[in-house]
């Protein structure tokens, strides 16, 4: 999509005017490694893109969009120190390369550099931005510490998991579209539509990113084939693997979830599960329903139809990822 690669374009050129030169090297490179290896760099683009779609001035949103770009690196670096992970985008993470205590402090230096990028606000918009930024963050601690729980709770109910990708994914995603419509001057309902559009699409893509742990290509995914089931996460996949399991299948599943083991036997036998209880098909069909009723708030927003758009593209290309 030529909007997606211009907008790429933008944020690229801005996170290398940024690039940290700081003292001491062994704390800003680390930070520079993760940052110039950004992916697709699609939250800094749901910035960009809410701005101009309520014809805002886009280097105005520039430095907001770096803010979440930094902030979501930073979560990523913590993430994958919590969960032991040795691949990140296909490279090597920060705290296998450096140790958790570089990592630790790479993660926080970087949550700092995030807030910086808001300072050149007008007053009232700073605080504006502040208050969703920093309510995102807390919500996003939430998530984190509700999916390290599930690893060891018995009882996660599917409205549990539902709440849990919200705040981890969903909201970064739907805050990032917000502070764009934000800085671009939208009313209140248009910025909460935006929003929830950005919410929905964001459960929609944590969902496909579950599936795509088990059912995806490795190599095109970027991380640890069958991740989540080493870690006992109980996904959308396990989930609904219990409900329509029978009673033996129930039984398997308890045992391997009660162990956080390495071993084949319970990759494969979960991975079994799964295919038997047709889960890759349900999975879809929940990534379908979110996505729709992410593109009914987006159809509630006040501007042409033209301008909605890319918005569509956007959401289609994020949930046609490889699998």
């Amino acid at each position: 999509m030529q909007f997606l690669d211009e907008y790429q374009e933008i944020v690229a050129k801005a996170v290398e005017r940024y690039t940290f030169k700081d003292k001491p090297a062994e704390l800003y490179e680390p930070m520079n490694y993760i940052i110039s290896h950004g992916g697709k760099r699609l939250r800094p683009i749901m910035v960009l893109m809410a701005s101009d779609m309520f014809d805002g001035d886009i280097q105005k949103a520039i430095k907001p969009a770096l803010a979440i770009e930094f902030f979501h690196n930073f979560t990523l670096i913590h993430d994958d120190i919590m969960d032991e992970a040795p691949i990140r985008r296909n490279k090597p993470t920060i705290h296998t390369l450096h140790g958790i205590n570089v990592g630790i402090l790479s993660g926080d230096a970087l949550l700092i550099k995030a807030y910086k990028f808001f300072e050149d606000l007008e007053p009232e918009l700073f605080k504006a931005c502040i208050r969703v930024f920093t309510h995102t963050g807390l919500l996003l601690c939430e998530g984190q510490q509700y999916d390290i729980n599930f690893e060891t709770r018995e009882n996660v109910t599917f409205d549990d998991y539902i709440r849990m990708i919200t705040y981890k994914t969903g909201i970064l995603s739907a805050s990032s579209f917000e502070i764009g419509a934000l800085i671009a001057g939208a009313n209140f309902a248009d910025a909460k539509a935006i929003f929830n559009f950005g919410k929905h699409i964001g459960i929609a893509f944590q969902i496909m990113d579950d599936y795509l742990d088990v059912f995806g290509n490795q190599e095109q995914f970027g991380k640890k084939h069958a991740g989540d089931i080493y870690e006992n996460k109980k996904t959308v996949l396990y989930l609904l693997a219990r409900e329509h399991a029978t009673d033996e299948e129930r039984k398997e599943l308890d045992y391997w979830y009660s162990k956080k083991t390495d071993n084949v036997d319970k990759i494969y036998s979960v991975e079994k599960i799964f295919r038997r209880t047709r889960v890759d098909e349900k999975t879809l069909h929940l990534i379908q329903k979110h996505n729709e009723i992410g593109q009914g708030y987006l159809k509630q927003i006040n501007v042409p139809d033209a301008k909605k758009k890319p918005f569509i593209e956007l959401a289609n290309y994020l949930l046609r990822r490889e699998s």
